[in-house]
Order: structure tokens, then sequence, then C-alpha cells
């Protein structure tokens, strides 16, 4: 025989001897997870691309209309409600996304933001204000899409 032998006499195969090897011998300390390089922290929308999502969102069908009320101030609301019912944006097959956006700055705190809106080969505009309140949170104050304005009666 090639194998050597316990001191009972039992033949002891190589492979087991170097298991009874290994488990008496502790495991070299290894991390879990490979060390990584510090994370850089993601970064954060700005205000006027925000909104033009949350809009987005809104018109498209993707979200309720009601996710934007602490966003809005004024009539913005029920301009959004009313432009939501007709689901101005909603697509068959190609969702839309934010193209290009742009702003204008009439007045400190205040921004009149434009957005090109593409689904496929379709392009839409839309417009919105926002305006920074006391507490300095920016809220929609209006939102219309490309088309002609309507005309505001007395009782808006």
């Amino acid at each position: 025989m090639t194998g050597s032998r316990t001191a009972a006499g039992a033949p002891v195969a190589g492979a087991d001897a170097q298991a009874a090897h290994r488990r008496a011998t502790p495991a070299p300390a290894t991390p879990l997870v490979p060390a990584q390089p510090p994370r850089r922290p993601l970064p954060r929308l700005r205000t006027t691309d925000h909104f033009a999502e949350l809009l987005l969102g809104v018109l498209s069908g993707r979200r309720p209309v009601h996710s934007m009320l602490r966003h809005t101030a004024g009539r913005a609301y029920d301009e959004l409600a009313r432009l939501a019912e007709r689901g101005p944006l909603r697509t068959r097959g190609t969702l839309p996304v934010v193209r290009d956006i742009g702003y204008f700055e009439p007045r400190p705190g205040a921004l009149e933001v434009f957005a090109r809106i593409g689904a496929g080969d379709q392009l839409r505009a839309m417009a919105f204000r926002l305006e920074q309140g006391r507490d300095l949170r920016w809220r929609c104050t209006a939102v219309e899409l490309g088309g002609p304005r309507r005309p505001h009666t007395t009782d808006d």
C-alpha cells in the first residue's frame, strides 16, 4: 500500500490528510467585501430639472395629480389637474422624457422655465413658473403646454 496509516492502523488518504490540516490551521482574515474607493455623493438635480420631471410624471399619467399638492401654489394645481385630465403627454410605447430645459430669472426668487418633451419622434413644449416662498421652498405657480393659451375668467 502506498497510503499512510493512523495510530489505529486505518489508512489515511491524501485528500483527507490535507482537509485535516486545513481544519487545524486558521484561515487568514480576508474581508467579505473587497476594499472600495470612497463614494462620491450623487449629484443633486437642479430645482428646474426636478420640477420638470415631477410635472412630466403627472402629465404623462405616471404620477397622480395629488402628488403635486405640496409642490404647487395658487392656481397652478388647478391648471395642472385640468391639463392632466386630458393626458396630453400620455403615449403608447415610448415614454416621454425631458430632452432639453432652460430658464429665465425675471427677479430673484422666481424662475420661468421651458422644457422640450420628447417621445419617439414627437416633440412638445412645456412651460412653468417657480417661485421661492418665505420658507425657501420652490413651488410651481403656473404650468402650460405648447398651444394657444386659455383665457382666464374672473373667477380664476
